[in-house]
């Protein structure tokens, strides 16, 4: 499944629309019934307009009906591993919770951290905490 999982992340870096930044970026989430969506990212010359490839593979996901994910792989154009931003990193954190994420390299080189590590203060409004408790408890399973 890792390897079905990089090469759908691959995949949709060949497909990315970055002409401004020419960081090519691919993402792709594997859910728990084993389904992969990806996306690459999709950038405008307002670049708040930007999609991430990270945020666009959550939402291909959810557009489809899924709600459960295991781990989200992201590959860029580099040499060094790329991590989610700060927005990629409170959407993955709401709509998938804990989950691993796969930093790959130019070389297929891996390395995976919780999302947890990467953002250990998630925005939450109170209202939220219960979201919170469900992806913990989640993650533990």
């Amino acid at each position: 499944m890792k390897d079905r999982l990089i090469a759908a992340a691959f995949r949709a870096r060949r497909n990315s629309y970055s002409p401004y930044s020419n960081l090519k970026v691919g993402a792709a989430v594997l859910t728990s019934g084993g389904k992969i969506f990806s996306s690459g990212n999709v950038e405008n010359c307002c670049y708040a307009l930007t999609i991430c490839a990270e945020r666009g593979a959550l939402y291909h996901a959810v557009a489809a009906g899924e709600r459960r994910f295991k781990v989200l792989a992201v590959t860029a154009n580099t040499e060094e591993f790329i991590s989610p931003c700060g927005a990629c990193r409170q959407v993955i954190w709401e709509l998938a919770g804990d989950i691993d994420i796969m930093m790959i390299n130019r070389k297929k080189q891996t390395r995976t951290i919780p999302v947890a590590a990467l953002y250990p203060v998630p925005y939450k409004r109170a209202a939220k905490k219960r979201l919170l408790k469900h992806h913990l408890k989640r993650r533990r399973k």
